[in-house]
């Protein structure tokens, strides 16, 4: 089989190369893709060279799967053609809504794979929303969500190279006592926190947070309801959810220890004690969506509240596209 990475030079692009490397995953050929600025150039991926294609030139039909990690104009453009001819896993968010194309986590809905025939596309989920459906999937499957109410932490990696290098040159100004230059946030990152990802909507949520509902609710259970704040934070790699979780039955916290201690994909890290919890520091490079801080909430019955952390560049994009590939392979082909 072959497979190839449209996006290949960027922060996700060369996420999935590792995760293909680390996991083994097994190809014939691997065609990498990117803009025609970077066409020629080579990434080392696998003890050789491998030489970048112009996505205006490349010929789709050269992979089984392909995996597209630049963004929601190329995705737009290019997916639909890539579809032709090969399987298309995107990480954008331009497919995540369209009825026919189906939204994937692979620990939460991989039934859905099946529906992959409708357009040859599966949509990868937004980078805070597959943690957090990971996290909640074996709770509502035990006690049956009524509602959520999440803030999420957000790393600038979720942004891109340009956002993580605008953190890193902030940095550097503050201790050198000069201006801090904002070009790509709204306000000062560093040493910050901006309450204010993507566009702001009508309803006044952006777009970010719009996206945390609606993707909760196809992934999870339309019933669900969902309401969110996303808030950028000075950290380069992994986000953080806060989330209270309101059930329509009853609880027992030793229940939801046992059973997110247990399911896939999670890891329970959660002791009253200092440093018993997981920070977005200690989730970059891990598999593992982590989740601590786990208690009842007092103000309201059948409710608690969870700390989740997960790599954004990871779970949150390349490491869920790599197991949906994997789950595709094994199941549905």
């Amino acid at each position: 089989m072959n497979i190839a990475i449209v996006g290949a030079t960027g922060n996700v692009g060369r996420k999935l190369l590792e995760v293909l490397q680390k996991k083994n995953f097994a190809f014939d050929n691997i065609y990498l893709i990117a803009s025609p600025k970077s066409a020629g150039k080579k990434i080392h991926f696998k003890n050789q060279d491998h030489m970048i294609h112009d996505i205006e030139n490349y010929d789709f039909s050269k992979a089984e799967i392909t995996f597209f990690a630049a963004g929601s104009a190329i995705a737009e453009k290019w997916a639909p053609v890539a579809a032709k001819n090969s399987i298309v896993i995107d990480n954008s968010k331009n497919f995540r809504m369209d009825p026919d194309v189906p939204l994937v986590v692979p620990e939460v809905n991989s039934q859905h794979l099946k529906l992959y025939k409708n357009k040859n596309i599966i949509a990868n989920a937004n980078c805070s929303v597959i943690p957090l459906v990971v996290a909640l999937k074996p709770l509502h499957d035990l006690y049956d969500i009524k509602r959520i109410v999440a803030s999420t932490y957000q790393s600038v990696s979720g942004a891109g190279k340009s956002a993580m290098d605008e953190l890193l040159s902030q940095t550097k100004e503050f201790y050198e006592n000069k201006e801090l230059k904002s070009k790509y946030f709204t306000k000062q990152i560093a040493f910050n926190a901006i309450p204010h990802i993507d566009k702001f909507l009508d309803n006044g949520y952006t777009k970010e947070e719009q996206k945390m509902h609606d993707e909760v609710k196809k992934i999870l259970d339309t019933k669900i309801k969902v309401t969110s704040t996303s808030v950028r934070i000075p950290v380069l790699v992994s986000h953080a959810v806060s989330v209270n979780v309101e059930f329509n039955r009853k609880y027992k916290l030793d229940e939801i220890r046992n059973v997110l201690g247990s399911s896939p994909g999670c890891k329970l890290v959660d002791k009253m004690e200092d440093g018993g919890y997981v920070t977005p520091v200690e989730a970059e490079n891990e598999y593992e969506t982590f989740i601590s801080r786990i208690r009842k909430d007092e103000s309201q019955e059948n409710t608690i509240n969870l700390w989740i952390v997960s790599d954004n560049l990871l779970k949150g994009a390349a490491l869920n596209a790599v197991e949906i590939a994997e789950t595709l392979i094994k199941n549905f082909r």
